[in-house]
C-alpha cells in the first residue's frame, strides 16, 4: 500500500483534483489521440512502438510493454526517481497547495534542498542583474540584441565578480555551504569553507520539464576571463548528458510544431525564441547523446538540427545523426553559412530568414551524402570513400523501408551498383550494433495469454465499467470461482467497491475510485487494474453486456466443477479410498451438471 506520511489524505485528494494527468505526462513525453485514450513511446523502457497510454476519464497510465502504471503521483515517483512524500509536495507546489515541510532528512529532503538552494541562486542571480552591479551584463546583452523582456522570459541572471556572493545569498535562506555545493553552485576551499564557483559571469538557468531550476550556465564578461562558457557542477538533480536548455519553456511549442530544433548554445536557443522558434533546445557545453535522443523521441518524431556552419558544425551535425537516428528520429539540417552561428544569422538576415532557414532544412543525411559528394567522386576509390563514409549512418536508420530507399539515393548519387552500396551498409550495421547498456531495463517478453486469463480480463474489465453487474452474484461466488492470482484479487476489491455502493449502472467506471482500490493492491495487482482502465476496445461486442457476464461467470463455475469431477475420479483409483462415499459424491456431481445443462434428474441425458 501506498504510504502518504504526513501528508493528509484530503490533502492528496485535492492534489489529484487539481492536476490534468494528460497535461503532466505530455511534458514528458509526445501524446497523441487514440479513442479515448492518448498513446505514447514508454519513458520508462526502450521501445519502437508505443504502448504507453494515459487515460483522462480516469486519471491513470498504464504501459503495455512494461507493465508501469499508476496516477499522476505514481508517474512522476518513476520518472524522478522520488518517494510519495516528495512527489506530493512538488506537485502540490506546483497546484499551489500548501503542505508542511517534514524535519526529517533522508533522500527525498536532500533533493527538496538542493533545488530550495538553485531557486534561491536564481533570485541572487536575478537580482544582481538589476543591480547597478549588473549594468555591464545588462549592455552586453542589449549588445547582441537581446531585450529586458527576452531576458526576464528566459530567467538571465548575472553572478558578480565576488567570491562569496551566493555563498551569502544562500546562508541568509538558511541553506548551508554544504547543500550549495552538492547543488554544484559553490566549490570548496582548501583551507575550509565554500566560494561561488560562478563570478563575473552571464548566468542562464537551465530547467527540468517542470520548470524547476536544476544547474546554470555561466558566459564570461571579459574578453580575457577563460572559460568562456562555464557550467555549476553536475549534481543528483542535473547531469548534462540529459539536459536541455530551454526545455520547459519550449514544450508546448514542440507539441504544436510537432519538431523540436536542436542548438549548440544559450545564445542560438534565444535567437530562436526571438525569431518565433520557440520550440528550440540548446544542449548544455556537450554534444548530444543517447539520453538526449531518447528524450526527444519522447516528445516528437521530427528533428531540425541547426548548428555553426562551419567545419566543426557540420562534424556535430553527423555525430548528432549518430545517436538521433537509431531511435527512429527523422532529422533534418539548417544550413548556416560558413563561419555563422544562429545569433550572427538573426542579427544579419533577421527573424524571417531564420524562419525560412529552419522551415525549408532538408533531409540531414541528404546532405551528409551532398559534402561527401562534393569532395569527389569521380574515380573508384573517391566512389569508395563517398559510400564508405555515407553508408555507417544509414545503416543506423531504425525504418527498415527509410534505410533501403537511402541506401538506393546514396547508389544513385555516387554511381556504385546498389547491390554493393547495400552489401556496405550491411556490414556497417553489423559493425556498429552495440550490445545493450546494463542500466537499460530489460523488458521481459510476454507470454500468449491463456483463455482463462482472457476470461480474467474481460470479467474485470465488465465489472469495473458496468459496477451493479457484480452484485448480481455474492462475494463468495467469486472467492468460489476464480483462481488466485493477481486478477482475483483485482475482481474481488471491485466487487466489493460496487457492493459498497463505489459504483452503480450509471455511473459507469467513473465512480468507482480507482486510486483508493489500487493503493488496496499489490503491485502486480495494480498493474493488471490500470491495464483495464485504460483498455478502451470493445468490451462484449454485439451482445448485452449481461449476458456476456453471466456467460463468464457460468463459464468459471463450470471449469471449477469440472476440476473437482477430476479430483473425485482420480480418488476412485486409489486403492484405500472410500467407494461409496465417493460414488455418492459422483453422483451429486452428476445432479449438479445435469441441473447446469437444465436436464432433468429423472431422464437418461
Amino acid at each position: 500500500m501506498i504510504r502518504v506520511g504526513r501528508i493528509p489524505e484530503a490533502t492528496i485528494d485535492e492534489i489529484r483534483s487539481r492536476l490534468d494527468i494528460v497535461d503532466l505526462i505530455g511534458r514528458y513525453v509526445e501524446l497523441k489521440k487514440a479513442g479515448r485514450n492518448f498513446k505514447a513511446l514508454c519513458p520508462f523502457h526502450d521501445e519502437k512502438t508505443p504502448s504507453f497510454n494515459v487515460n483522462p476519464d480516469r486519471q491513470i497510465f498504464h504501459c503495455f510493454g512494461c507493465d508501469k502504471g499508476g496516477n499522476v503521483f505514481s508517474f512522476l515517483m518513476l520518472h524522478e526517481n522520488l518517494s510519495f512524500p516528495e512527489a506530493a509536495r512538488s506537485l502540490a507546489r506546483e497546484c499551489g497547495i500548501e503542505i508542511p515541510e517534514e524535519s526529517e532528512g533522508g533522500a527525498s529532503g536532500r533533493t527538496e534542498r538542493l533545488f530550495a538552494a538553485l531557486e534561491a541562486a536564481q533570485c541572487f542571480y536575478r537580482k544582481s542583474f538589476a543591480s547597478p552591479e549588473g549594468a555591464g551584463a545588462r549592455a552586453y546583452l542589449e549588445g547582441r540584441g537581446i531585450d529586458a523582456k527576452t531576458a526576464g522570459e528566459f530567467g538571465v541572471g548575472f553572478a558578480p565578480e565576488r567570491w562569496d556572493g551566493a555563498v551569502r545569498s544562500l546562508a541568509a535562506e538558511r541553506i548551508s555551504g554544504e547543500i550549495g555545493a552538492q547543488a554544484g553552485l559553490l566549490s570548496e576551499r582548501e583551507s575550509g569553507g565554500h566560494f561561488d564557483r560562478l563570478r563575473g559571469r552571464l548566468v542562464f538557468p537551465i530547467r527540468d520539464a517542470r520548470g524547476r531550476v536544476i544547474a546554470f550556465g555561466g558566459r564570461a564578461l571579459a574578453a580575457d576571463q577563460q572559460p568562456k562558457y562555464l557550467n555549476t557542477a553536475e549534481s543528483p538533480v542535473y547531469r548534462k548528458s540529459e539536459a536541455f536548455y530551454g526545455l520547459s519553456d519550449a514544450l508546448a511549442a514542440i507539441r504544436r510544431a510537432e519538431r523540436a530544433i536542436v542548438c549548440e548554445g544559450y545564445f542560438d536557443r534565444l535567437a530562436l525564441h526571438r525569431a518565433g522558434l520557440s520550440e528550440g533546445l540548446a544542449t548544455c557545453g556537450t554534444a548530444l547523446t543517447r539520453q538526449h535522443a531518447r528524450q526527444l523521441r519522447r516528445r516528437t518524431a521530427r528533428v531540425v538540427l541547426l548548428f555553426d556552419g562551419d567545419e566543426a558544425g557540420q562534424k556535430a551535425c553527423e555525430r548528432a545523426l549518430e545517436v538521433l537516428l537509431p531511435e527512429g528520429l527523422r532529422v533534418r539540417a539548417a544550413v548556416l553559412p560558413r563561419g555563422e552561428d544562429p545569433d550572427d544569422f538573426l542579427a544579419s538576415e533577421g527573424p524571417e530568414a531564420l524562419r525560412a532557414l529552419v522551415d525549408g532544412a532538408p533531409d540531414a543525411l541528404d546532405c551528409v551524402m551532398q559534402r561527401a559528394l562534393d569532395q569527389g567522386c569521380a574515380t573508384p576509390s573517391e566512389i569508395s570513400d563517398v559510400v564508405g563514409h555515407v553508408a555507417p549512418l544509414v545503416a543506423l536508420v531504425a525504418d527498415p523501408v527509410e534505410r533501403s530507399e537511402y541506401a538506393r539515393r546514396l547508389a544513385a548519387a555516387s554511381g556504385a551498383r546498389t547491390d554493393a552500396v547495400d552489401s556496405v551498409v550491411r556490414a556497417a550495421g553489423r559493425g556498429e550494433s552495440a550490445p545493450r547498456l546494463a542500466s537499460e531495463p530489460v523488458v521481459p517478453r510476454r507470454e500468449p495469454e491463456s483463455l482463462e486469463t482472457r476470461h480474467l480480463r474481460q470479467l474485470a474489465r465488465i465489472v469495473l465499467c458496468h459496477p451493479a453487474l457484480a452484485t448480481r452474484h455474492p462475494r463468495t461466488t467469486f472467492e468460489t470461482l476464480l483462481p488466485d492470482g493477481s486478477w482475483k484479487a483485482v475482481l474481488l476489491h471491485l466487487v466489493d467497491g460496487a457492493c459498497a455502493g463505489a459504483g452503480d449502472a450509471e455511473g459507469g467506471a467513473a465512480t468507482l475510485d480507482l486510486h483508493e482500490l489500487g493503493a488496496q493492491l499489490d503491485e502486480e495487482a495494480r498493474a493488471r487494474l490500470h491495464e483495464i482502465a485504460v483498455d478502451d476496445e470493445p468490451i462484449h461486442g454485439e451482445l448485452p453486456v449481461e449476458q456476456v457476464f453471466d456467460d463468464l461467470v457460468r463459464w468459471f463455475d463450470s471449469r471449477r466443477r469440472a476440476a473437482e469431477r477430476r479430483v473425485v475420479t482420480r480418488r476412485m483409483s486409489e486403492p484405500a479410498a472410500d467407494q461409496a462415499t465417493l460414488l455418492s459424491e459422483k453422483q451429486r456431481q452428476l445432479d449438479q451438471r445435469r441441473s447446469a445443462l437444465g436436464i432433468d434428474s429423472g431422464t437418461t441425458p
